[in-house]
């Protein structure tokens, strides 16, 4: 009694959301373990997933690890402790996550991920991602049409310890750099912060007062990126996100933000859950581990048609 109720108030100082009732899972849940929900994408990821789940007749404990290795370690702890049946992860370090999920797999608990992917294969049954190299190449197209082929520009990048960061960048790059008066005076991580993008931007607009274009490698640093701009009066700036945030679809509608990129996070979320209720019903999913789903370029003529990172017909 008293290692459940320990286990209990570990998981309540974790953060666990969940719809079980107590510490010991039953046969049927399954545990979804993203970032913070502050940020509406990986809110959209364990809402699909959680939607899909209890679809398919499981529970669903909930958690976030706020991009703490550290944490998501403590986590699984918690949800194997638990007994779950599958995990769902949005992981907090390709390389650092790698020890977590093996750790699953070693107690008889399969992990499914998505959107970012860990650097070693054969651990997690599934690796669901977007294409961000493709996402990124179809924002960098646009990004040079809205520049008209020239000018300075600046580059906010997203988490170094996160793959998805590099992938867009180079995305952006193998674009961009075929255009030799396109020229970026300016390059840093803003880490996917809303908040650091802003400080960032700042500095970078006081050192190069002629930036016509900011690269942004998610919506989150885009909307702070945008911000800055608007306090320096800097309207005319083209700023070019990732994600499809509803945040930046308005933004887009109201004449801000040019244009971001698509990528499914809650169809995504949902795919994952679909292939671990077949795993556990059948010990496969039938599919390869590693798995791309194709980006969609968002702007003026179809942002209107966005909601919560989905595109309708």
């Amino acid at each position: 009694m008293h290692i459940k109720r320990r286990l209990l108030i570990t998981a309540m100082a974790l953060g666990v959301f969940g719809a079980t009732t107590g510490m010991a899972a039953s046969a049927a849940t399954i545990a979804i373990i993203t970032p913070s929900h502050d940020n509406p994408f990986f809110k959209a990821e364990a809402d699909g997933a959680a939607a899909k789940a209890k679809e398919l007749g499981y529970d669903t404990m909930v958690l976030v690890h706020d991009d703490d290795a550290n944490k998501q370690s403590e986590l699984f702890d918690t949800v194997i402790a638990a007994g779950v049946s599958a995990i769902i992860l949005d992981n907090a370090g390709a390389d650092a996550s790698v020890a977590a999920v093996q750790k699953a797999k070693d107690a008889g608990i399969p992990s499914f991920l998505i959107d970012r992917e860990i650097t070693a294969t054969g651990v997690a049954v599934s690796q669901i991602v977007s294409n961000n190299y493709q996402g990124a190449q179809l924002g960098a197209e646009e990004f040079v049409k809205l520049m008209g082929e020239e000018g300075e520009y600046a580059e906010l990048v997203g988490k170094e310890s996160d793959t998805n960061a590099g992938i867009r960048s180079q995305g952006y790059h193998d674009v961009v750099d075929q255009y030799p008066d396109l020229k970026m005076v300016a390059r840093q991580t803003a880490n996917w912060s809303q908040t650091e993008a802003y400080t960032v931007m700042e500095s970078m607009l006081q050192a190069n007062p002629g930036i016509k274009g900011v690269l942004s490698g998610n919506d989150t640093m885009a909307m702070g990126a945008r911000a800055a701009l608007e306090a320096a009066g800097k309207n005319d700036v083209i700023v070019v996100g990732f994600d499809g945030s509803n945040d930046v679809r308005d933004s887009i509608l109201a004449g801000g933000i040019k244009a971001t990129v698509l990528q499914p996070a809650y169809q995504q979320a949902q795919l994952a859950v679909t292939q671990a209720d077949q795993y556990i019903k059948t010990g496969s999913t039938g599919l390869d581990e590693k798995q791309l789903m194709d980006c969609v370029l968002i702007n003026g003529d179809n942002a209107s048609k966005l909601e919560t990172f989905a595109l309708s017909n």
